[in-house]
């Protein structure tokens, strides 16, 4: 018999059960659907949590004031006060592999504007800081390194900063006071969110660090050094080159433990790119089960069919149909059952991805790779699932058949 014809008939039989058909196709439909969605959202999850650290900045290194030993008792990170201005002078002249660096330091404040007032982060640095975080201005622009050395009461403002201070008023030009002190904005940072550590990014304001040192804190030390590297292939490099110039610079004996640490941004997009395929991979095979339940479905309608359909097989193998014939039919009927379910299983999976988009406004990141893997999943599970009834069709006696009521 030929496939075509095999096929014919084989979409009639499904054709004569319209509605056990479609319940039969529910379980593909659904499994498919789930994978496509599933990994739609662990992709989109994984996208945005990158989107996020590279927001921070490109090819970045936190170098941070380490931990200290008194009197066997070891104080936290950042207890360390041997970060100074000149460290980051000798990473910039002496570390081949860095871009760019400046120093960090930071305290809370109470800022107040008008009948307005926003607590908040006061953070020093230098211009460059902006340039190694890749962050633009909406409007004005940075403090100049004249205002550093100055130490000029001068700032940049981020977005949440503006929002709570100034409404819809343009800052650029007012006096805010921080604490008992008055700054004239100078710039507005454009908003760039949460950060991939869940901190806003935008609630803070910004000064020349030797406005910081000299007339909020009092204090000649840094906490931090910000750090870009030439390139993210260099960024491990350039790590090696600052530990080496540190330690040299604060002379610590071979063997001794560091007086500061080195964070590398590249370490953690590596952590957090890890972990989101961990939960694709765990969301994807939870939707996976409903297709090997739907595969047991088509398995369970078909072994009906079947036994249904006993006297029509023993008539067809009389008038010359082949175990082969009868074969193939069966299994024909369960991968077109298991075909059809996938394809609309693809149009709900990617519908349910657009939904979820628009209505829980999610990052959801359609896999034509998961499409790919559903279609084929589908297929395999229909060839798998439908094989037994299949066979079990092709066995049967055509004189037992023909005498089946």
């Amino acid at each position: 018999m030929e496939l075509l014809e095999t096929m014919k008939i084989a979409l009639r039989a499904l054709a004569r059960n319209k509605l056990r058909s479609a319940l039969t196709m529910l379980g593909i439909i659904i499994g498919v659907g789930a994978v496509i969605a599933m990994v739609g959202i662990g992709n989109g999850a994984q996208k945005e949590v990158q989107d996020r650290i590279a927001a921070m900045g490109t090819n970045l290194l936190y170098v941070s004031a380490g931990s200290v030993n008194m009197g066997g008792t070891h104080l936290g990170a950042g207890a360390t006060q041997t970060l100074v201005s000149s460290d980051v002078t000798a990473i910039l002249s002496e570390a081949p592999a860095v871009a760019n660096a400046a120093p960090v330091s930071s305290a809370s404040t109470q800022l107040v504007f008008g009948n307005q007032n926003w607590a908040t982060t006061v953070t020093g640095t230098e211009p460059q800081y902006f340039d190694i975080r890749d962050w633009a201005f909406s409007q004005g622009d940075t403090f100049s390194q004249d205002d550093v050395r100055r130490a000029a009461n001068v700032a940049v403002i981020g977005e949440t900063v503006r929002q709570n201070l100034f409404g819809n008023s343009n800052p650029v030009g007012q006096t805010i006071r921080a604490g008992n002190l008055p700054f004239t904005v100078v710039g507005v940072l454009t908003a760039k969110g949460t950060s991939g550590m869940g901190g806003d990014q935008d609630d803070g304001i910004y000064v020349p660090i030797t406005t910081l040192q000299k007339k909020i804190t009092g204090q000649n030390w840094l906490r931090n050094i910000m750090v870009s590297a030439k390139s993210q292939g260099e960024s491990y490099a350039a790590q090696d080159q600052i530990t080496a110039i540190l330690r040299d610079r604060h002379r610590i004996r071979a063997g001794a433990p560091d007086d500061f640490s080195i964070r590398n941004l590249a370490d953690i997009a590596e952590l957090a790119d890890q972990s989101a395929q961990v939960m694709t991979m765990l969301l994807a095979s939870i939707a996976g089960v409903s297709l090997i339940v739907g595969g047991i479905g088509i398995m369970n309608i078909m072994l009906v069919s079947v036994t249904e359909r006993t006297k029509e097989i023993g008539v067809r193998v009389a008038i010359g149909a082949t175990e082969q014939d009868v074969q193939r039919q069966f299994l024909l009927e369960s991968v077109v059952l298991s075909l059809l379910g996938g394809a609309v299983g693809i149009i709900v999976g990617i519908g349910s991805s657009i939904l979820i988009n628009y209505v829980l406004h999610w990052t959801v990141s359609v896999s034509m790779l998961a499409v790919g893997a559903a279609v084929i999943f589908s297929t395999a599970i229909g060839v798998a699932f439908g094989y037994y009834p299949a066979r079990k069709a092709a066995r049967l006696d055509p004189i037992e058949a023909l005498r089946f009521e």
